[in-house]
């Protein structure tokens, strides 16, 4: 009997539990309220896109949130395909670098020859294993000047000087290499002679900081195209056109012996007898020739 009973109490539980849940289900008296303050009458960015939701044919309303749009200022140079960042690594584009090495060399050879400097260039030297080295050249009445400046300290670290009455040959053309050589170069250069490489001697062509070589090789310096001044003081053709006429002035002025050659201009390849070339593999593809800004050493 007992049991009976509470049975049946289980059973008026559960419907009365379930006549509850389905009336709480049923109720629709729950509504979605947006948290405002009193006073504040600017509609919320959410009700602006419910707004734009229902109302699809009417222009939509302006957003009350602005985004500042990012802009971007960008230099121009003259070479667009040249990157800023990597011209600011060599002293040499430095603001006043140039400008400098011009008032001190034009100074020097105006004390100690006395001599009138006709033409200032920034161009590359190749040396006879092929290693890169930065070079002013400087072209007076009587003398070829090959400076090694120091663009971080803006000093004179070595002057060659050449008389003009001793060049007799200029060559212009590619660079050119032994078949088995493994480090080789593109491009144009130009080499001067001023004395027979047949007389060079042995010791002085296997030594790669010989200073014996009677001649030199240039091409132009990479920062050709930084700006308009050093587009003029970098190219090979500029050279040649002061180059030249001084040194034909230099033979009809000169009363030596062998004055009355004649220059040669000519148009070939320019050999650079380099084999292995692990030397200059390494210095020229760390720029080891050049005043460039090489970062933070150590810690």
């Amino acid at each position: 009997m007992k049991q009976l009973m509470l049975k049946g109490t289980c059973c008026l539980l559960s419907i009365y539990k379930a006549e509850e849940m389905s009336t709480i289900g049923s109720f629709e008296g729950f509504q979605a309220v947006s948290l405002k303050q009193e006073g504040d009458d600017q509609p919320s960015e959410t009700d602006h896109l419910s707004m734009e939701e229902e109302d699809p044919g009417k222009d939509p309303m302006p957003r009350q949130i602005s985004r500042q749009s990012s802009v971007t200022e960008s230099t121009l140079y003259p070479n667009p395909y040249h990157q800023p960042y990597i011209s600011r690594k060599y002293f040499a584009t430095r603001p006043g670098a140039i400008e400098t090495a011009m008032e001190d060399l034009k100074g020097h050879v105006a004390e100690t020859s006395g001599e009138t400097v006709q033409g200032f260039w920034l161009l590359t030297k190749i040396d006879h294993w092929n290693n890169e080295q930065e070079r002013i050249l400087l072209v007076t009445d009587k003398t070829l000047l090959i400076c090694k400046y120091d663009f971080i300290m803006l000093s004179c670290v070595q002057l060659q000087r050449i008389p003009l009455s001793a060049v007799y040959r200029i060559c212009l053309g590619n660079f050119t290499f032994p078949g088995m050589s493994l480090d080789k170069r593109q491009g144009e250069g130009l080499r001067i002679y001023w004395g027979s490489p047949e007389e060079q001697s042995l010791l002085s062509r296997w030594n790669p900081w010989s200073t014996e070589v009677p001649y030199a090789t240039f091409t132009e310096h990479p920062m050709k195209y930084t700006s308009e001044k050093f587009l003029e003081i970098c190219k090979l053709s500029g050279f040649m056109s002061k180059l030249v006429p001084a040194i034909q002035n230099a033979h009809k002025n000169s009363t030596g012996s062998g004055s009355r050659k004649k220059l040669m201009v000519l148009t070939e390849p320019i050999l650079i007898e380099t084999y292995t070339g692990l030397m200059s593999f390494i210095g020229n593809r760390n720029k080891l020739g050049y005043s460039l800004a090489r970062g933070s050493i150590g810690f």
